[in-house]
């Protein structure tokens, strides 16, 4: 899968410079296409978690999951076409930081600076916030050459 920038959009979190993790390099990754349907959503959590141990990834294991599971979720709820695929990648670079992509056919996330706080009762925008708790930071960008756009997040390993 090639996912060059064409642009990078919405920096939420400046914690960590977005150029340097675009041009780390990486030393283990591993990517997956599923449907874009609610059951994709624990597929995704389950190989997340058997690639991230199978790897003995060095960072915490069950947030990078809660992550994926979020990103994935946003990509199916807002982003869906039927027929079209979401795809799922996870690199560890160099450093022991993780990389957490999700790409879908959509080339917009009008809403992504936003900072909204849902009420007690909505089922629905807790998503980023949940990545940002645990330690994530988060961009999106244009894919080129193929449309959409992929979601990154980005997690460092335990101390």
């Amino acid at each position: 899968m090639n996912l060059q920038v064409q642009q990078t959009a919405s920096l939420v979190d400046q914690r960590v410079d977005a150029s340097a993790v675009m041009t780390a390099i990486v030393v283990r990754e591993q990517a997956m296409a599923v449907p874009m349907i609610y059951r994709s959503v624990g597929l995704s959590r389950i190989q997340a978690r058997r690639t991230l141990t199978m790897w003995n990834w060095c960072g915490d294991i069950e947030d990078a999951v809660l992550v994926v599971s979020e990103l994935v979720t946003n990509s199916i709820n807002h982003a869906r076409v039927v027929g079209e695929l979401l795809s799922l990648r996870l690199a560890v670079l160099e450093d022991g930081s993780l990389l957490v992509d999700v790409s879908d056919p959509v080339a917009d996330f009008s809403n992504f600076g936003q900072s909204v706080a849902p009420s007690d009762g909505d089922e629905q925008g807790r998503g980023l916030r949940l990545v940002r708790a645990v330690g994530g930071d988060l961009w999106w960008f244009l894919r080129q050459g193929e449309g959409g756009k992929t979601v990154r997040a980005h997690l460092r390993p335990l101390a």
